[in-house]
């Protein structure tokens, strides 16, 4: 039986790096996870604590957790696509891949980047451009592009992620990463996913497909928003993601959940938790727990 790669975005603190993440990955049932290397909103990185790292990648063995398997996500305010900070942005990209090189990894999720106002063609110049120079650098890093919600001036339609792929001089070094949710709110089909599949295949090949985001979106297809949705409980639905997931083609895809913490409201304050344990354990089972948002509020609050 093949195995499927199931997990979800955890936490990455300055004291347990990167062994803390794996922990929390394990208490969720994953066999994967994704993380930030310190906060996906700035570029400030601490230093690498290496006899931490030695103990993840052992606590990984252990648990039957695959390094090649574990994503990592570069900053969101990293902008390929315009020549603001140029030069800046790709040196910080290279040295992004090599921190993830350094924790073990190879797979390096990265948002495109948006035109803001110098047109789409010329974006994507600039993104291929910029990612030629970022991997002139020998690297065993794979920068996977994430398909984007259109909002704004966004880059990031299947098409376009595309065309950047086929114009990257090193193609060992890049490929894609899939956002159900983004490609719901671009206006793609999902209820025809073999359709999207048929144009990457054609494409660029199956094999560029690096990582797929399963989340449900709050939107209506094609509204360019991007609000993520618990598992099954929104515009997409539990059996369209879940035939993804166990798409016969993509079996040894990671899958990550990206999905809303859920929140409670008690006499104290306002909390959220993480919904990703009982999210796998619901995959796993093949079937939609109805119950799910309660169950997990009872969880952390009994």
């Amino acid at each position: 039986m093949e195995e499927l790669y199931l997990g979800c975005h955890v936490s990455f603190h300055r004291q347990t790096q990167l062994l803390g993440s794996v922990k929390e990955a394990l208490s969720y049932g994953a066999n994967t996870f994704m993380f930030y290397i310190s906060s996906p909103q700035n570029t400030t990185r601490y230093p690498i604590d290496l006899e931490n790292q030695k103990e993840a990648i052992a606590f990984m063995k252990t648990h039957k957790i695959d390094p090649s398997k574990v994503v990592v996500h570069a900053p969101y305010i990293i902008n390929l696509a315009t020549l603001k900070n140029r030069e800046f942005m790709i040196n910080f990209l290279k040295e992004e891949c090599k921190r993830v090189q350094a924790y073990g990894m190879t797979k390096l999720v990265l948002h495109p980047g948006s035109h803001v106002g110098l047109g789409k063609q010329k974006g994507i110049q600039n993104i291929i451009e910029a990612l030629n120079e970022v991997l002139k650098e020998p690297t065993s890093v794979v920068i996977l592009l994430e398909t984007m919600a259109g909002k704004g001036t966004e880059i990031g339609t299947i098409e376009e992620v595309i065309e950047i792929i086929k114009n990257v001089e090193k193609k060992e070094n890049i490929g894609i990463c899939l956002d159900t949710c983004h490609l719901h709110d671009a206006g793609y089909s999902l209820t025809y996913f073999s359709s999207v599949l048929n144009l990457i295949e054609t494409s660029i090949g199956l094999e560029k497909i690096g990582c797929i985001h399963v989340n449900d979106s709050k939107n209506e297809k094609g509204s360019h928003k991007d609000r993520h949705e618990n598992f099954g409980f929104g515009t997409i639905g539990f059996s369209v993601l879940e035939e993804i997931v166990y798409h016969p083609k993509l079996k040894n895809v990671p899958k990550i959940l990206e999905t809303p913490y859920v929140s409670v409201n008690d006499e104290e304050k306002k909390r959220s938790f993480p919904p990703y344990k009982f999210e796998i354990e619901m995959i796993k089972k093949k079937k939609k727990n109805q119950n799910l948002i309660e169950d997990i509020r009872k969880f952390y609050t009994s």
